[in-house]
């Protein structure tokens, strides 16, 4: 056999590892790209994923079997030492399935869905499929996401404590996954960690899941294989557990809404999923505004809203005008009504859940939105050149002579750069910086931002269009009499 130096080793060794790198980032260049395998819309060749990160589908084979098995002795044992578990029935007692309606208010999920399930004997059943498909955005706007059930977030799982849960999960990817349920009490080997508690879910595969809902609360669910892109590529949902015998009054609207964040550049249809920071595209329930759906109540209703984060790196406060509410539940339970906190903002971090509620006595079509300025923003607003109070008219006039129609954007902020995108050449799937027609005029808002509409009456629960304020209280331009009334000289 022939001997090789420990240099001539190490130059190989060099040439592999650039070698590697290169196929690496041209595969993540083709991951970008819509057209390196792709067709939009419709099915996906999914050659290209071993760039997302995850090679595990083209290496050798996993084992099979596992290192440890199940022990043949031991039996699970429901913990409950715990007193700050929140529970309103001893976990060990045995109740029907709890049934919506009779035992629990079901959820509403602007632009979304509940999961639906069938009761088996004492057992309520649930099948999750993970898959890749087009996921909109907003009108014009769409990536290929991977979801539970062919969106993204996932649907709402609903079950009351006490409740026998059985959760199927089909892996219609082409890479391994997991599922977590993410502040879930439950046996260990049902947690849903790849590696740790469980092997993963193959390609092509279904496992099963079951426990049993010994605490109520709002909680998550995600992929726990290879975090940073598959729940970056949009494998989250939400988990909802109602208490069994709840101690306040069943709210009249159960609202849930999940965050989200990514990161889509222009031209480009599939989420960057290696960024930390930057993100462009701000979502609830899986929408930026203008594609998000308004919460709908009717006046004097009592209104709780759900609100879970799963953004990769970023916390939301979220402001709801109009109204000032209580934090009553976390994502460990139940706040005590001693120490509800009056807010008009929430701060719902990373990996958290908050629950607020009000009685929505205030009609009229409410702003609510994070209040992290940027995260109101859609994807053409970020990485802007800052042109504020700029005057531009001799830039614009030089390169007009080479570019026709060219204009500096944002010399007036930001707002104009939306109103301009109706009829300005814009990027393959992109969409404006901020907004949508409103009552008024233009709304400058984007991302992460809906409207809560409370009305006095309602034919049903679909957005009942824009509202019209009572006479004498709509804002409107002062006039000279008044303003010399006043004493205000201007």
């Amino acid at each position: 056999m022939k001997k090789i130096t420990r240099r001539q080793a190490l130059a190989g060794s060099g040439m592999a590892l650039a070698g590697a790198a290169l196929a690496g980032r041209n595969a993540l260049s083709q991951a970008n790209d819509p057209h390196a395998g792709h067709k939009m819309p419709g099915q996906m060749d999914h050659s290209q994923h071993g760039g997302h990160g995850d090679h595990s589908g083209h290496a050798m084979p996993a084992t099979e079997t596992p290192k440890v098995a199940e022990s043949t002795t031991e039996v699970y044992r429901t913990p409950k030492g715990n007193p700050w578990y929140a529970r309103t029935v001893d976990p060990d007692e045995s109740f029907p399935p709890g049934e919506p309606g009779k035992d629990y208010t079901p959820v509403v999920v602007p632009n979304g869905e509940a999961a639906p399930f069938n009761i088996v004997g004492d057992i309520k059943v649930f099948h999750l499929t993970a898959s890749e498909f087009v996921h909109d955005f907003a009108p014009g706007y769409r990536a290929i996401c991977w979801g539970y059930n062919g969106r993204t977030p996932g649907p709402v799982i609903e079950a009351v404590e006490g409740d026998n849960i059985r959760i199927y999960v089909t892996n219609k990817l082409a890479v391994p996954t997991t599922v977590h349920w993410h502040g879930i009490i439950l046996p260990m080997g049902m947690d849903g960690v790849s590696g740790l508690t469980q092997r993963t879910i193959k390609p092509g595969e279904t496992f099963r899941y079951e426990f049993k809902a010994v605490q109520h609360g709002t909680f998550m669910y995600h992929s726990h294989k290879d975090t940073m892109t598959q729940e970056g590529m949009g494998l989250v949902g939400m988990l909802v557990i109602h208490p069994r015998k709840p101690k306040r009054q069943r709210p009249d609207r159960d609202f849930a809404l999940m965050l989200h964040e990514w990161d889509i550049r222009p031209g480009t249809y599939r989420p960057n999923t290696i960024v930390s920071s930057g993100f462009n595209t701000l979502t609830i329930n899986g929408k930026v505004f203008p594609g998000t759906a308004p919460l709908v109540a009717k006046l004097n209703e009592h209104v709780r809203i759900r609100i879970g984060n799963l953004s990769a790196m970023d916390h939301h406060p979220i402001h709801l005008h109009g109204y000032a509410f209580r934090e009553t539940e976390t994502d460990g339970g139940e706040i005590p009504e001693g120490s509800w906190r009056p807010e008009t903002t929430v701060l719902v971090s990373v990996g958290q859940t908050r629950n607020i509620e009000f009685v929505a006595d205030n009609p009229g079509d409410w702003a609510m939105h994070c209040h992290m300025t940027h995260h109101v923003m859609n994807q053409m607003g970020h990485e802007i050149p800052n042109m504020v109070g700029a005057d531009s008219r001799a830039l614009d006039g030089a390169v007009g002579n080479l570019v026709a129609g060219y204009m500096t954007m944002g010399t007036n902020g930001m707002i104009g750069m939306g109103q301009m995108a109706a009829h300005m050449d814009m990027p393959e799937n992109s969409i404006p910086m901020v907004g949508a027609p409103g009552p008024y005029e233009y709304i400058g808002m984007g991302g992460m931002f809906t409207v809560f509409k409370v009305r006095e009456t309602l034919a049903s629960y679909d957005d009942p269009g824009w509202y019209l304020p009572p006479k004498g209280t709509l804002v409107r331009a002062a006039t000279q009499e008044e303003l010399q009334k006043d004493g205000i000289d201007v």
